[in-house]
């Protein structure tokens, strides 16, 4: 198991991820970073849970965008409803354990 650091709106994070998956965690990471920083700049002083909150709803928009194909079935509409909750259950898993390291009720 690697261990990176990680920035977003200019805090240091300490992140674990598989050996070889150091570079996409950075990439990825860069990216919430880049959603955090814009966010930021058009609401200006934002509590930082409330602003990684926001980043990860609107990447969670572009997802869903992207899986349900823009019309066509996509990704989503070929997932059970037992699917699409398990998948659910994870998401929530990790914003949860995501919020309780930023300290957040």
């Amino acid at each position: 198991m690697a261990q990176i650091s990680v920035t977003i709106n200019g805090k240091l994070y300490p992140l674990a991820c598989a050996d070889g998956e150091e570079d996409r965690l950075h990439k990825l990471a860069a990216y919430v970073n880049g959603k955090t920083k814009a966010i930021a700049g058009k609401l200006g002083n934002v509590n930082e849970a409330r602003l990684i909150l926001m980043a990860a709803v609107l990447i969670a928009d572009e997802l869903q965008d992207a899986l349900e194909g823009e019309g066509n079935q996509g990704v989503i509409g070929s997932l059970s409803e037992d699917d699409m909750a398990g998948v659910l259950n994870e998401v929530a898993s990790e914003v949860e354990a995501i919020a309780e390291k930023l300290g957040t009720p």
